[in-house]
């Protein structure tokens, strides 16, 4: 078992981590920027270390800062949580080459499944279907790049390969517009991601957002643990998860999650992991792969009673899977409801102290959260500031349950977009289920 672990995240993750590591019995060293200081994970590490100012490049994004973090504690392995270094191939490798467990995939496999056309190459070497796109990255030739388009047919979708979070993105729906659209995802793409690698693929007019969860040990053991559905979204922004996904027959979760198993099986992959796909017409297309823990892995949790975190940590510790495929069982509803400090109609960040938080409670109720009375929310990171998760024996059930929660959920000095999921779950479109990715975008307006 590992014996001393740095966190090296911040906010409700990073205290998802520490108690899971507490229940194993391992101590925790929280790092955090000079905003952080004040934050409940970093209270309740066994140790803590101040990596930097509050820009992320100097501090969650700092790879020597951090790495020398786990070097003056004597700890044994970093968890990066989601999103900062989560799924930067070059940081893993950084750890890995110090002598560090990093708690995750290797860097190669990070490398491969981390790009999308890495990963939907192989993908379609085992026989996932993927979206109708450019096979590869686009080339300099504008005329090769009009007739990729034209074969594909209108409207497209250009993408960075080494985007992500709803980022380096750009549909075109005319072939006037192509060339300019792949210079300007190109541009941003470099800009964010350092890559200006982009690829095209089909746009689909009303697809779901279905993700399949995986564990694999890395010594040849690989279950899933069925889908999610995180098709409530705001400009490629998740807002809502469920599982299972309404819909989704028991036979189509078969015979996807084989597929996944195989071609992560292929790849060697270890640690948790996503494969993300859009369901349109009841075929399943691949679009990309998370390599790292997802914000919405609760509601898989609470219909599997796996604990996802911890089955990380005992994967980098070097145990095998101690269940297989026939022991996942799916019992129940779940939905999460991300929490974030923003106005509930303008989406602008909403920063500032909380002068009172009152969470819900009651059956199937549970909330991921690092804030408390008197915290005060930093201007400088992802709004995020909890989840809530409600479980019940069905869909409708689980949904009263959340409607519950939310109107019995307090929190003062900021605002928040409770009242968004409040209008969400009035929704009689909703409440049917089985909305497309632009449902939410549609009902509320172009924002």
């Amino acid at each position: 078992m590992l014996e001393k672990l740095v966190i090296a995240n911040r906010g409700e993750i990073a205290l998802r981590i520490l108690r899971a590591c507490k229940e194993l019995g391992i101590k925790t060293v929280a790092v955090h920027s000079t905003a952080d200081y004040s934050l409940k994970h970093v209270l309740l590490a066994d140790e803590s270390v101040c990596i930097g100012p509050p820009p992320s490049q100097l501090s969650y994004l700092n790879m020597p800062a951090i790495i020398s973090a786990a070097e003056v504690t004597d700890s044994g392995a970093i968890h990066p949580g989601y999103g900062f270094l989560s799924e930067n191939a070059d940081f893993a490798e950084r750890v890995e080459n110090s002598g560090f467990i990093f708690v995750g995939p290797k860097a190669e496999t990070i490398r491969m499944m981390g790009d999308k056309v890495s990963a939907i190459r192989v993908m379609k070497g085992h026989g996932v279907p993927c979206v109708p796109g450019s096979d590869g990255p686009l080339g300099p030739e504008a005329e090769e790049n009009l007739r990729i388009a034209r074969d594909i047919g209108y409207p497209v979708i250009i993408k960075a390969s080494g985007g992500g979070g709803g980022r380096g993105m750009r549909v075109v729906h005319t072939e006037a517009s192509l060339l300019n659209a792949i210079n300007i995802t190109k541009a941003e793409a470099l800009a964010a991601f350092s890559n200006d690698q982009v690829y095209m693929e089909k746009f689909l007019e009303r697809p779901r957002h279905i993700e399949f969860q995986i564990l694999a040990d890395g010594q040849g053991n690989v279950i899933h643990l069925g889908e999610r559905d995180c098709s409530m979204q705001r400009r490629h922004q998740k807002v809502i998860e469920e599982a299972p996904a309404p819909g989704i027959t028991a036979r189509q979760r078969k015979l996807m999650g084989e597929r996944c198993i195989e071609a992560v099986s292929a790849v060697g992959y270890r640690s948790a992991g996503t494969l993300e796909f859009l369901y349109q017409d009841g075929e399943f297309y691949f679009i990309e792969m998370n390599t790292r823990i997802q914000v919405e892995h609760p509601v898989t949790e609470a219909i599997t009673g796996i604990d996802l975190v911890k089955a990380q940590l005992l994967i980098a510790a070097g145990e095998k899977l101690p269940y297989t495929q026939g022991d996942v069982q799916i019992r129940g509803h779940a939905i999460e409801c991300r929490i974030n400090a923003e106005d509930a109609k303008t989406f602008m960040p909403s920063p500032g102290p909380i002068r009172l938080w009152h969470p819900p409670g009651g059956p199937g109720v549970r909330i991921d959260s690092h804030v408390y009375s008197g915290y005060n929310v930093p201007p400088n990171y992802d709004s995020l500031i909890g989840k809530v998760i409600t479980h019940a024996e069905t869909r409708e059930a689980a949904i009263a349950r959340m409607k519950n929660a939310l109107g019995e959920m307090v929190i003062e000095g900021i605002k928040t977009n409770i009242a968004l999921h409040q209008e969400i779950f009035s929704h009689q479109a909703f409440g049917a289920g089985g909305q497309d990715i632009h449902y939410l975008e549609r009902r509320l307006g172009v924002r």
